[in-house]
Parts: structure tokens; C-alpha cells; sequence
């Protein structure tokens, strides 16, 4: 199967802008663009596969420098639904907060993403 093509950035910046007008009453697509391009820059900014991040039904990755998991279920999890992802990448939601209020599921050593939250192209401009 080949990989999935990266989102169009200027797709993602739109989709991030029509989230944040209509919150959870955006459409489908804008949410699911704009949380793949979160997922994406997180990617990015940290590269590796010990963590994997899971956004369903609309994405995950795998990310953050550390052992590679190939099999099974991965020793790092970070899960949560998609207006509480937006939330934290676009940084009107602290990952510490997330994680009090059980909006955040995170298991593993490794699975703190807050060096990496809010991620900078989901920011306001």
C-alpha cells in the first residue's frame, strides 16, 4: 500500500480556521484535514516512532524520538477524540489540564506530548 499523501498545508491552515469558527459544528472534512495537518506537524517536530497518537475516527501517527514499536499493541498511547486534539495542538486546551479532566488517555513513559503542545502552524497567527 502506498503511503498516504501529506495534507496541502494551505488545506490544513483552512480547515484549522473553519474548526475554530464553528468548533463542533464544523463539517467532517474540515475536522478530519485539520486534525491530520496537526498530526502531521507533530510528526515533524517530533520525529520517531515510540509514540503512537491516535485521533480517532480521523487519524494518528506515530511520533516522538525512542525505541521503534513494529508489533502489538505499542508500549506508548496517547488517544483522544478530535475536538479535544484540535484543542490542544491549536493551544486553547493545556495538555496537563487534558489529562486532569481524563479528556486524554496516555499510557507509556514516553507518551507526554506538552514539549510539543500547542504546535506552531496550528497557532493563531
Amino acid at each position: 500500500m502506498p503511503p498516504r499523501r501529506r495534507t496541502d498545508p494551505a488545506a490544513g491552515r483552512a480547515a484549522l480556521v473553519a474548526w475554530r469558527a464553528a468548533g463542533a459544528a464544523s463539517s467532517s472534512s474540515d475536522r478530519r484535514t485539520a486534525v491530520r495537518f496537526t498530526l502531521e506537524e507533530l510528526a515533524e517536530v517530533a520525529p520517531g516512532n515510540s509514540v503512537e497518537v491516535r485521533v480517532p475516527p480521523d487519524g494518528a501517527v506515530q511520533a516522538v524520538a525512542g525505541p521503534r514499536h513494529t508489533r502489538g499493541t505499542p508500549p506508548n498511547v496517547v488517544e483522544t477524540d478530535p475536538e479535544t486534539w484540535l484543542a490542544l495542538a491549536t493551544g486553547e486546551l493545556d495538555w496537563a489540564d487534558a489529562l486532569a479532566a481524563g479528556r486524554v488517555h496516555a499510557s507509556g513513559e514516553r507518551a507526554d506530548l506538552a514539549p510539543w503542545l500547542p504546535l506552531q502552524a496550528a497557532r493563531r497567527r
